[in-house]
């Protein structure tokens, strides 16, 4: 059994293991990534987000969903097409990434192991190659290094009472791989990967009932942007929603619609399902105890602010410790983790403000406080808001039911919660996030000049709207501010 030694071992090749990697690789550290898939790249390239949100866009463009509301005209997807051949754009996305990926920890100099990697003891790492299913110890590799970085990722949870080896129920890893785009779907959980994936598919003319045991949608939300989603889903998409059930039985016969019978005892006939129950940490073959570790409920690790598990010398981020879970934030996680593991002080901590986007259509994003939170907390806060509609782009791209929602304190006008719903809203939010980080106030928006015409620019608009209400009556009189669109004319406000 051959043992070669390193500075850091790191398990998993998703967004946090591809970074940490990189970072060591950079301050010259000798680096093994582990990844017992052929693919680097985690789920995030693999099977979850660059493949959705591809599939998202190519649902936009072949339903013509913006077309027709930009011209009119309803170029529907009218042919019997599968979701393979719908993902050209994908292959080609993923292609580009895993090259990417690649060739950045080649640059590096990290050594990349195919193959299921183990805990021996707290210090080695035991790799097994891919198909082996009784291997000897010939087989194996040991990995011995300094410091240790879990980057394991996550799967869905697969409750039990789905029967997931028929062909017919899916899960979030595994639904682009239907052969044919189903008539009728039914989506089990309203979190947001199963909203993204019930307006994909309702985009691509499938007619999809939402279940979920919930009774509101996203309460994590701002309550207006829940709301104002809700109604698109079920206004423009006609997506269904039956809240407050679960599934306790599903029938999924080989050659028939598949049945769900729901608490109420109503039934549902489906061609397809898709269960999105939420994920959990992919901890449960790293044989933890050899560690000394403890996985927590749904396989999370524990870690403190730098991320280091209660064995110091090994790390853990991304979606093995939790929440948020989401690419983004687990990259940044593991660049964090390396630098203060190998006693680096050029990388600071993660910003508190994290962006949270989704992939509905239309896009949802937020960063900070909601009103909710702002109320429960007792802070007096005021709202400024812009319509799409009141903005040239927002025109010009034909979204006239999205808006931005900006949330700042009473005491000092700080900007505290930024909320947009509408196309680009995941990009749009940025604007507010940099300002939030940077702690700007109304004054910010109301000096700075953006480009003519933007969606940025209902940064200013809504900005001028929470002055009037700071101003007052009187005071708005003498400086007049309008929440119609004042990119070029509009007075500055005071």
């Amino acid at each position: 059994m051959e043992k070669l030694e390193f500075d850091l071992v790191v398990l998993g090749a998703g967004p946090a293991g591809e970074n940490g990697a990189a970072v060591a690789g950079m301050i010259g550290k000798r680096v093994a990534l582990v990844e017992k898939r052929r693919e680097v790249g985690g789920a995030s390239a693999i099977t979850g987000t660059l493949p959705s949100k591809t599939l998202r866009e190519t649902a936009l463009a072949f339903s013509a969903l913006e077309a027709r509301d930009l011209y009119g005209v309803d170029l529907s997807l009218r042919r019997q097409a599968g979701v393979r051949d719908l993902m050209y754009h994908e292959q080609h996305v993923k292609e580009h990434e895993q090259l990417r990926i690649r060739q950045r920890l080649a640059r590096f100099g990290v050594q990349l192991f195919n193959g299921d990697g183990s805990f021996v003891d707290p210090h080695t790492i035991r790799v097994i190659p891919p198909d082996i299913f009784s291997p000897t110890p010939s087989d194996e590799l040991l990995l011995h290094a300094e410091k240790i970085l879990i980057a394991t990722g996550s799967s869905p949870v697969r409750p039990p009472e789905f029967p997931f080896s028929h062909s017919r129920v899916w899960d979030s890893d595994n639904i682009l791989q239907l052969e044919r785009i189903p008539k009728t779907m039914a989506v089990i959980g309203a979190g947001a990967i199963g909203l993204e994936y019930a307006c994909t598919f309702s985009a691509l003319g499938v007619k999809v009932q939402v279940v979920d045991r919930r009774d509101v949608l996203l309460p994590f939300l701002d309550r207006g942007i829940s709301q104002a989603l809700l109604h698109a889903m079920q206004s423009r998409l006609g997506i269904a929603f039956l809240w407050n059930q679960s599934v306790t039985h599903c029938e999924a016969p080989p050659d028939a619609a598949v049945t769900l019978t729901l608490t109420s005892g109503e039934k549902l006939a489906v061609d397809a399902v898709l269960v999105a129950a939420g994920r959990q940490s992919n901890t449960e073959r790293l044989n933890l105890a050899a560690a000394g570790l403890v996985a927590g409920k749904k396989g999370v690790l524990e870690v403190d602010a730098d991320y280091r598990t209660k064995v110091p010398h090994i790390l853990a981020a991304g979606d093995v410790i939790g929440f948020p879970g989401l690419a983004a934030t687990s990259s940044e996680q593991a660049r964090y983790a390396i630098a203060c593991a190998f006693g680096r002080t050029d990388k600071k901590p993660i910003a508190p403000q994290l962006p949270t986007g989704i992939y509905t259509i239309p896009e949802v994003s937020m960063v900070g406080e909601t009103e909710e939170s702002l109320k429960e907390k007792k802070i007096d806060y005021v709202v400024g808001s812009a319509t799409y509609d009141q903005n040239a782009r927002g025109e010009i791209i034909g979204d006239h039911t999205g808006f931005l929602k900006l949330l700042f304190r009473k005491s000092d006008r700080k900007l505290i919660g930024v909320h947009v719903i509408g196309e680009h809203a995941t990009e749009l939010v940025h604007v507010g996030l940099v300002a939030m980080h940077m702690g700007a106030d109304t004054e910010v928006f109301n000096s700075v000049c953006f480009n003519y015409p933007t969606l940025g620019d209902l940064y200013k608009v809504a900005t001028y709207d929470a002055l009037r209400k700071l101003l007052g009556p009187q005071d708005a009189a003498a400086h007049p501010l309008t929440t119609a669109h004042p990119p070029i004319s509009a007075e500055p406000a005071p």
